[in-house]
């Protein structure tokens, strides 16, 4: 039931995304391009997604079990460190240099294209990047 429930949230998500225009690059840089022509389009997405995630966050922080059952597991993490930033950083750079995150890059594959997948295939050499370098320090405290 669960693979169900979050296939049918990833498709709902997807469309969205589809539907409000974020999966056109174009649209994205346009919003980010605070010198030319600005387009404030995704403002007003990215306000809906905060209003939603604002009753939800409420609704969930109240629960201890999911609507499913499971246990509820919320973020705890509370401050700000130089990891965070330079994600963030990194993140910010990759979405205004190509105008695709993550999940619009995802819901851009099935309209085709080579750039989605130049993204995507970018997107998964950069995770396995950082998994290697989160490995590192570990690998050097274990003893032979």
């Amino acid at each position: 039931m669960h693979i169900v429930i979050a296939l049918v949230a990833g498709l709902i998500f997807g469309i969205g995304l589809i539907v409000s225009g974020m999966t056109d690059p174009s649209k994205v840089i346009g919003f980010l391009n605070l010198g030319g022509p600005w387009n404030p389009s995704l403002a007003f997405v990215m306000g809906g997604a905060i209003v939603v995630g604002l009753f939800a966050f409420r609704f969930a922080a109240q629960r201890t079990r999911s609507l499913l059952g499971d246990a509820m597991r919320l973020p705890t993490a509370v401050h700000i460190d130089r990891r965070l930033l330079l994600g963030s950083l990194a993140f910010g750079a990759g979405w205004g240099l190509a105008g695709y995150c993550p999940g619009p890059a995802l819901a851009s594959l099935v309209t085709g294209g080579a750039k989605p997948l130049i993204f995507g295939a970018a997107m998964l050499v950069g995770m396995a990047i950082f998994e290697l370098l989160e490995r590192l320090p570990r690998a050097r405290k274990q003893p032979l």
